[in-house]
């Protein structure tokens, strides 16, 4: 059923955060938080080398050391088939992931983990790892895109045969898959256009920077049992990951989410849960892994860096008559880049009849790259965006004109094949060229930059529980990890359908035996798919509500109705009964058939895609290149925003963390292939010096397929700001950047030529 036309009363509202009060007293436990007795210190040995084949490994002597417990290396991870698994937004290869956990044969990036001990205290665990005697025979490495994409450049799996291309390739290649799609032909239109724009862009792998590091405790019972609690964006995709590596049945393995010090992608695979198993299975007590920043940085999966060509052509009215993009994204180690999701969301914004996106998938000498948030999308989009930038300028067009001529709307075919049905990109465009940021004047070296992004947005699994206590109070089970508030959002939705008080609803997590599976808090799907769930679990509630009041009343169900949280007769010819509230029910459980508890489990279909427009005005120094951010603007549409609040900290944080990427973040590799900046030190992510306050408009066009219109909006907001910014800087200086960051240095050297 659908709620649109109803007056709500929670949805829609501020309401605090069920965990907030425990998140600002320290009093919430995160994933490093638990002590269980007698528990040992894992730690990790990981390889120096980019890459390199291991001759050996001797653990002798740090076996023998005092207070050492177990040692695990790749010899204790059972060998796994090349199978391939859905994961988040994305699929997973089990014998890579086994083998990014802990390699090998061969180490493929500087940080890659070649054993692994279990200890009595942290000082014990790292002395036996400098303990350990490790062979190698250092190999050849590639780190470039481009470079690894070359017929004589060092090749990192003898396995991978270009797939996606005709004929299949007879040698092994770095270059995974090529994929393309679109329709029409550009080049057709290019002849007809009378301003064709091609640029070639980069930009650097940047991580996702969340504050906690990867954390685990897992403990291996007697009875056969492997308990894990850890962070993570998904308690069920740990479970899976961890059985399948280490060739368990599901039932085995029970995974508890602890509360998560951000995630934005990163933690929607696994890294030491198998590890720490291992150890705990051969020490009989349960351990414990924390990763250091430096191990995150040099070992866990940043974004792709990525080489990218755009050319748009069109006529001198703005009607862009041919697009086309070439994406070649950074894998890590093993494949599994997200250029796919790049050549979807390219030019998802714009209605064209002539359009292609070409991708590859290169694997290179570095960390496996993982998701962060809308993966893929950022670069492509500050490619074809900074193009659009640029067509603007040549044409003499106003940016956001130059959009809404070419805009995406319903009924437009999405470059990657589907049709949109009700979307809200016009919408977005017309509030951003409608705010008063938008009209501000611009002094010298300022620059105003103008950019749209686009994110399909996911649905997929999601089951949940609605409980009724004796005393009208209720208890939602969610599956899903919160990231950003949806205990919130959750327990608002099942308050408005119960209609009763949101404080009276309370919303746990559940450990993978205690709720129905979930797929994983990622794709932005949370508040629309697990929302859903909630909802028909509190519709289901609802239905056994009006059953009891019936029961109670003698009468049909047909002939009760339930609103604003009160069983009442449909109508006078139902009988004269006083109504009964949710509490008066449940009080009288036990004598109208048991205890109240609703369900739901779904495969979640129609999310709705999002689109934002983002406004950002910055001040150049001409003499540092020093970039200040004056005022950022961001449009979006939410289809409903559930919790307005926690949608603009939604808008917000994309913000800041897209402004980051633009200016400041990138790894840095020496020519001996090690990272050389694996700290926030060095690393340089925005603080709140960095940033002006941001403003945020927040549209809303319902999506249909959700019963309070939802859409996703975790994502979205991370697209538009690389080019955003880019598009500001090169109007502010005059002359067009086109590889990110934008660092200081970059800036002066562009001032210069």
């Amino acid at each position: 059923m659908g709620y649109e036309d109803k007056e709500l009363k929670w949805v829609g509202t501020r309401q605090i955060r069920p965990d907030g009060v425990d998140k600002v007293t320290g009093r919430a436990n995160f994933g490093a938080d638990l002590n269980l007795p007698g528990m040992l210190t894992g730690k990790i040995l990981r390889s120096p080398h980019p890459h390199a084949k291991i001759v050996s490994i001797n653990t002798d002597k740090a076996a023998a050391l005092p207070g050492v417990k177990a040692i695990v290396t790749g010899a204790d991870m059972p060998e796994m088939p090349s199978e391939m698994a859905q994961a988040g937004e994305g699929a997973v290869n089990f014998r890579y992931l086994s083998n990014n956990i802990m390699a090998h044969d061969k180490v493929l990036y500087d940080g890659h983990p070649v054993a692994a001990v279990a200890a009595i205290s942290d000082a014990v665990a790292n002395e036996a790892l400098a303990l350990i005697e490790v062979e190698y025979e250092v190999l050849p490495h590639v780190i470039d895109v481009e470079e690894a994409m070359k017929p004589d450049a060092p090749v990192l799996h003898d396995t991978i045969f270009t797939a996606g291309v005709e004929p299949k390739p007879e040698k092994p290649s770095n270059v995974v898959m090529r994929v393309q799609m679109g329709f029409g032909d550009p080049d057709a239109g290019y002849e007809k256009s009378d301003v064709v724009i091609e640029r070639n862009y980069t930009t650097k792998p940047v991580h996702q920077g969340y504050i906690e590091p990867h954390a685990a405790v897992v403990e291996w019972t007697e009875s056969d049992e492997c308990r894990i609690w850890c962070s993570s964006q998904g308690q069920f995709m740990v479970r899976t990951f961890t059985a399948k590596l280490l060739d368990l049945e599901l039932a085995q393995v029970r995974v508890t989410p602890a509360e998560i010090g951000g995630g934005f992608g990163g933690k929607t695979t696994i890294y030491l849960e198998p590890v720490a198993a291992i150890l705990s299975r051969k020490s009989h007590r349960p351990v414990r892994m924390v990763m250091s920043r430096d191990e995150v940085f040099r070992a866990t999966g940043p974004t792709s860096g990525t080489a990218m060509r755009v050319k748009i052509g069109a006529t001198k009215d703005g009607k862009i008559l041919g697009a086309e993009a070439e994406l070649k994204y950074q894998a890590g180690a093993y494949p599994g880049s997200p250029v796919a999701p790049g050549c979807m969301t390219a030019f998802a914004p714009y209605a064209l009849e002539n359009v292609k996106t070409v991708g590859y998938d290169v694997v290179v000498n570095r960390p496996l790259s993982a998701s962060y948030r809308a993966p893929g999308a950022p670069m492509a989009s500050f490619a074809v965006e900074s193009a659009i930038d640029e067509l603007a300028q040549e044409l003499g067009m106003d940016p956001i004109d130059l959009r809404l001529k070419n805009a995406a709307k319903e009924g437009t075919q999405a470059p990657y094949g589907p049709k949109f049905k009700s979307i809200g990109y016009i919408e977005t465009l017309e509030a951003a060229k409608a705010h008063p940021n938008y009209n501000i004047p611009l002094g010298p070296n300022q620059g105003r930059g103008v950019a749209s992004g686009f994110w399909f947005n996911i649905g997929m699994q999601s089951s949940a529980t609605v409980n009724v206590a004796e005393d009208g109070t209720v208890c939602v089970i969610s599956g899903n990890p919160d990231i950003g508030g949806s205990r919130a959002s959750l327990a608002m939705m099942a308050a408005e359908v119960l209609g009763v008080d949101y404080n009276k609803v309370k919303i746990i997590v559940g450990d993978t035996a205690s709720i129905g599976y979930n797929d994983v808090t990622g794709g932005s799907r949370v508040t629309f798919a697990t929302g859903m769930a909630i909802i028909q679990a509190a519709e289901d509630v609802v239905q056994q509500l009006r059953e009891r009041a019936a029961m109670t009343w003698d009468i049909g169900v047909d002939a009760v109705v339930w609103e604003d949280g009160f069983a009442r007769p449909a109508s006078a010819n139902a009988g004269d009964f006083k109504p009964l509230s949710l509490a008066d029910i449940a009080a009288k459980a036990g004598r109208t058939g048991g205890p109240i508890n609703g369900k739901a489990a779904i495969n979640a279909r129609g999310a709705g895609a999002g689109f934002g427009t983002h406004i950002c005005d910055v001040e150049v120094d001409p003499d540092t290149g020093h970039v200040t951010v004056l005022r950022y603007t961001a449009v979006q549409d939410a289809g409903k925003a559930i919790h307005p609040g926690y949608v603009e900290g939604q808008m917000q944080g994309g913000v800041a963390q897209g402004v980051g990427w633009a200016l400041n973040e990138e790894y840095i590799y020496g020519e001996d292939g090690r990272l050389q900046n694996p700290g926030f030190l060095d690393y340089r992510m925005p603080v709140a010096s960095d940033l002006p306050m941001i403003d945020t408009v927040i549209v809303e066009v319902p999506n249909p397929a959700h019963p309070f219109g939802v859409r996703g909006v975790g994502e979205v907001p991370i697209v538009p700001p690389l080019g955003a910014t880019a598009n500001a800087v090169s109007r502010a200086i005059g002359k067009r950047m086109t590889d990110l960051p934008l660092s200081p240095p970059a800036i002066v050297a562009a001032l210069d030529s």
